[in-house]
């Protein structure tokens, strides 16, 4: 599908630094973002016409079309429905509502009137429907847009609307995987081996300080004690998995916590499980690798980062090496201190050893309450995701960023890298 909105756009759009973008920049980001919202939208609706009913492809996945007029609902709701949207982060959780331009939109896209389960079974209009409803809500957004002061407080829902945009679309790109959708998006190519890199003992501050906009997860900045460590400089790559695979690593219970072999017996008892998702052989044929993409079988070079592993086997595999998964703190102080000695990231998501819990002083956004972006109902459970995958937007490439699922989630584009003991 065309691009419903100019594309002519400066590249400072597809930037981390649009944390902190002023009205311009704001504007043609979200002008890019809807268009490609609406682009991967079209693939769907292709998939839909050419094979309904499409069934979810795991429990609890999100429909590709709820996703979509989830993402327009949600910038209606706390911006063009909200008269107190100036207040930023101090806005209410349910301040006055303005009516929706759908009087259906409520009952479509409120994730609190309609609970997860249901989503992919709701009688949502159709696509046309839906993508009238994104332009729309877009076009009042840019209209709002240009009467705001530019400050943090006036600019935050504009923000948050962007990446919440971002995320989805990500996580749109994630279900084409899961059901064979034909994308046209080059995987990571690989590079050169590089050797560990060591970071000296340090404070460190975590988190986004004040000023731009942050997630809640990322929040409050605070000071961390960070003892020396040694990290790999790339994620862990396909010829070293394959070393795991071939010495029997998905038949050693040993290698595995107690979670992580029970999760391998069901899956194993389901599907035969002896790779990461995906994967249609491995270990064979000298050490190749072939994993569907996008509906079609990928040889992928040893070179090439590992993806949609589970914590429990990024877990198995580290123990295996005689390794560990790194903190998340180390994660982050790597990933600003030693880009300049082989740190490299942003192929794939990655699995750090941290567990999902907020940090002191935490305050909840209110504008993520009922998604599956919602992260109370996942704290002490999940386990941490730094880092970014090819599939997201260049802007959400933060080294801020904090994402999580549960140990078993192998469906996204997240790998690993290891610390020495």
């Amino acid at each position: 599908m065309p691009a419903v909105f100019p594309d002519a756009t400066p590249a400072s759009i597809d930037a981390p630094s649009m944390r902190h973008a002023g009205r311009e920049l704001l504007s043609l980001a979200l002008m890019d973002a809807r268009n490609h919202t609406l682009h991967l939208l079209s693939h769907f609706e292709r998939l839909a016409a050419a094979r309904p009913p499409v069934p979810p492809p795991r429990p609890g996945a999100e429909s590709p079309f709820w996703l979509a007029g989830h993402v327009g609902w949600l910038a209606e709701y706390w911006i063009g429905r909200n008269p107190q949207r100036s207040l930023g982060p101090a806005c209410p959780a349910e301040p006055v509502r303005l009516a929706s331009v759908d009087p259906m939109a409520d009952q479509w896209f409120n994730p609190a009137l309609v609970a997860a389960p249901e989503r992919w079974q709701l009688r949502l209009p159709g696509a046309a429907a839906i993508r009238a409803y994104l332009l729309q809500t877009l076009e009042s957004t840019l209209e709002l847009l240009e009467k705001t002061a530019e400050d943090d407080a006036a600019l935050h829902f504009f923000r948050m609307a962007l990446f919440h945009e971002d995320l989805r679309c990500e996580q749109l790109v994630a279900l084409a995987q899961a059901l064979g959708v034909a994308l046209q998006l080059a995987l990571p190519a690989g590079g050169a081996a590089r050797d560990p890199v060591l970071v000296p003992a340090g404070r460190w501050t975590m988190g986004s300080g004040p000023g731009g906009f942050a997630f809640d997860l990322e929040r409050p900045a605070h000071e961390v004690e960070v003892p020396e460590f040694e990290i790999d400089a790339q994620p862990v790559r396909w010829s070293q998995y394959v070393e795991f695979v071939e010495d029997g690593g998905y038949d050693r219970a040993e290698l595995w916590q107690p979670g992580g072999w029970e999760w391998l017996a069901r899956e194993g008892a389901r599907e035969g499980r002896r790779g990461p998702r995906y994967v249609e052989q491995i270990g064979v044929a000298g050490g190749a690798v072939l994993q569907t993409h996008f509906g079609r079988a990928t040889r992928l070079g040893g070179n090439q980062s590992v993806m949609h592993v589970s914590w429990w086997e990024a877990d198995a595999w580290a123990r295996w090496a005689g390794r560990r998964l790194p903190t998340e703190v180390e994660w982050e102080l790597a990933a600003h201190a030693a880009g300049r000695r082989g740190f490299r990231w942003g192929d794939v998501r990655e699995w750090t050893a941290s567990t999902l819990r907020p940090w002191p002083g935490y305050a909840p956004d209110v504008w993520n309450r009922g998604t599956d972006l919602e992260p109370l109902p996942a704290f002490g459970l999940a386990r941490v995701q730094r880092g970014a995958s090819f599939a997201a937007r260049a802007r959400m490439k933060h080294p801020k960023l904090r994402s999580f699922a549960l140990p078993e989630r192998d469906d996204g584009f997240v790998g690993f890298r290891t610390c020495a003991w």
